[in-house]
């Protein structure tokens, strides 16, 4: 069993949760993630391992939200436990000084978005980074980027903060202001991510997506979270979860992620009859 030692809110149906788990703690590294499932009915869910804290054998993670075994998970605090948890999994984030790196976070993609610029500014880069969400109230980690990064752009879709417009208009406006940009990360919805890889496409902008496929058991058995890269089928899981925009078949992508919906309302409608709608009237 792996404890919950701290839950903090950082929006609406989002929380950051400290597990214990002093050997992933360890050894993670920026980009790596964990697969957690709370019972042994449960899902097993993939999330970024957004830090770590070797000292106190934690990991700390941000979830959202989204599903039956997330808003079981946001019902959950401190005193609670986990009862699996495996990691860290994936490939870590190559890391290297590339002089301008530019770490683009859209929602909650901005949670795994702050180890890679943290690591990034670390190796020496010079790191501009741009945050999106849909208006201010859903902003996460503002000041966690701000720290880390030489420059900030925060933008919101509907002009309630920031830019009003999305993370790859300012991204475009870089490019077009004439900054020498050495790589790119994108993370988030997967249209945003498609969106920024063909921004920098057409200048040749090496730009790294983190992928979020369909996973079921994180070690690249099952198959379930393939991919194609580049015309070649790839697993997130293992060879992964970061790759090269350019070569991502987007539509496939989102193919794939489609293919439960119908099972994910079921289970959302199977625990409101049960539970009640308390579920669903979180404020």
């Amino acid at each position: 069993m792996f404890e919950i030692t701290e839950k903090v809110e950082l929006a609406h149906t989002v929380y950051q949760f400290k597990i214990k788990a002093p050997l992933i703690a360890k050894k993670r590294k920026a980009g790596q993630f964990i697969v957690l499932r709370l019972n042994e009915h449960g899902e097993r869910i993939p999330l970024t391992i957004v830090d770590s804290d070797d000292r106190d054998g934690t990991v700390t993670i941000i979830v959202q939200e989204v599903g039956k075994s997330t808003d079981m998970l946001g019902d959950m605090g401190p005193g609670d436990s986990i009862l699996d948890v495996v990691g860290p999994l994936g490939r870590p984030t190559h890391i290297e000084n590339f002089g301008t790196a530019v770490c683009v976070g859209g929602g909650i993609g901005v949670a795994p978005v702050l180890p890679i610029a943290r690591a990034l500014k670390a190796a020496g880069n010079r790191v501009v980074s741009i945050m999106g969400a849909r208006n201010k109230g859903l902003l996460i980690l503002e000041k966690e980027m701000r720290d880390t990064s030489d420059v900030l752009h925060v933008t919101t879709d509907d002009g309630s903060y920031g830019h009003h417009g999305f993370v790859t208009q300012v991204l475009q406006n870089l490019i077009d202001e004439g900054m020498k940009i050495g790589l790119v990360i994108g993370i988030g919805p997967v249209p945003m991510m498609r969106a920024v890889s063909n921004v920098t496409k057409p200048h040749g902008i090496y730009t790294m997506v983190s992928l979020n496929p369909i996973m079921v058991d994180g070690t690249g058995m099952c198959g379930a979270c393939r991919v194609s890269i580049g015309g070649k089928t790839q697993f997130v899981c293992v060879d992964g979860p970061e790759f090269n925009g350019a070569e991502v078949d987007f539509d496939e992508l989102i193919m794939r992620n489609r293919s439960y919906l119908k099972e994910e309302k079921m289970a959302m409608e199977e625990m409101m009859y049960h539970e009640g709608p308390r579920c669903y009237d979180k404020k």
